[in-house]
């Protein structure tokens, strides 16, 4: 088998993906994750480094279970706390270090767990030339890995900023970005905040 040579990913077209960093994972509520208070001041800096070049995600959650479709419907009679008939709608929004940036950063709301289903982002990222993304925010295991998942089935190679992505589990981040690592190394790659920083021409969106 012959091996493929490295490609520096920065020499390509290349756009920053935000994961669901939104004040309902930040605040005390039943899907609070410590984690992203942590990671906020990095993902900031990427973030003021192209802002015209992110999209934030925002997972907005059904009205009541009642209105979810299978295993869904399933998932809000667990979390029924969650459901819009029950939340603050002001908690789906991003956080407010974040939030600032918008516009030119745009939003892409999603309804189930990857941003590429039933969206218009591969399209929009397409007609731009984009071949890398930039994958921050949470969770490492959940919205990220659907998120890293479709990427690579889109043909994006993807840059994980490693200190820019939270969970509510270390165990599922540890795991999870071995996985990204030993089984999608040629399409996957991980940078820090700080190197992206210095490396990323950003490319508006």
């Amino acid at each position: 088998m012959t091996d493929l040579p490295q490609l520096d990913p920065f020499s390509r077209r290349c756009i920053h993906l935000c994961i669901d960093m939104q004040r309902m994972f930040n605040e005390d509520t039943d899907w609070h994750t410590p984690w992203l208070r942590r990671v906020l001041p990095n993902v900031e800096r990427l973030v003021s480094t192209g802002p015209a070049a992110t999209v934030f995600t925002r997972f907005v959650p059904v009205v009541r279970a009642d209105d979810a479709h299978g295993e869904w419907a399933r998932y809000y009679q667990r979390w029924p706390s969650m459901t819009l008939e029950k939340l603050d709608p002001g908690l789906v929004d991003l956080v407010p270090e974040l939030r600032r940036f918008v516009p030119p950063a745009r939003v892409v709301d999603k309804s189930v767990y990857s941003p590429w289903h039933r969206s218009r982002l591969d399209e929009s990222l397409r007609r731009r030339g984009v071949e890398v993304v930039i994958v921050s925010g949470g969770e490492t295991d959940v919205c990220v890995l659907a998120t890293v998942l479709g990427a690579i089935d889109h043909g994006y190679h993807v840059v994980l900023a490693a200190d820019c992505l939270c969970s509510s589990s270390d165990e599922a981040y540890d795991a999870t970005v071995t996985l990204y690592l030993e089984r999608y190394g040629s399409q996957v790659s991980v940078s820090s905040a700080e190197e992206i920083a210095e490396r990323w021409t950003p490319t508006a969106l």
